[in-house]
């Protein structure tokens, strides 16, 4: 009986290996990158783009509805990965607490274009839908 259990869940861990699951990039909707602050701000220097940073709270109610709806919205996904650099930091987390305090970040859901240098060019602030987070971003895009 012990060796049958043994045998069914290898059997199950190596099937599931084989599932097919969509790329993050195959999903509609803002890719953020994995980098740290410092890498972000290397990277658009050299790609000349502003970095979208979206400051957030695991806490934070209309963060997490932000997450669910309008950064996966398809519009704004091609909007955001066609001229930013997308970055999500957990402020209360890891480099969070230095970035929060840099960019006096109070409230949740902050986002901010930043540039190359680390210069806030927009801080948008509070939640809301693709299309009024579009507008806000209007005069950035090419």
């Amino acid at each position: 009986m012990k060796y049958l259990s043994i045998v069914t869940i290898a059997l199950a861990l190596i099937t599931s290996s084989f599932v097919w699951s969509p790329a993050e990039n195959d999903e509609p909707g803002i890719n953020f990158e994995t980098l740290s602050f410092e890498e972000a701000l290397q990277k658009a220097k050299k790609e000349n783009k502003l970095i979208f940073l979206d400051a957030y709270a695991v806490w934070c109610g209309p963060c997490k509805m932000m997450d669910r709806t309008t950064f996966k919205d398809e519009k704004v996904g091609e909007v955001f990965n066609e001229n930013f650099i997308n970055l999500k930091i957990d402020m209360e987390k890891g480099e969070g607490p230095a970035v929060a305090r840099k960019y006096q970040v109070r409230a949740y859901p902050t986002m901010m274009l930043i540039n190359g240098e680390g210069k806030v060019e927009k801080r948008i602030l509070g939640a809301m839908n693709g299309e009024k987070l579009l507008s806000e971003v209007n005069d950035f895009v090419k």
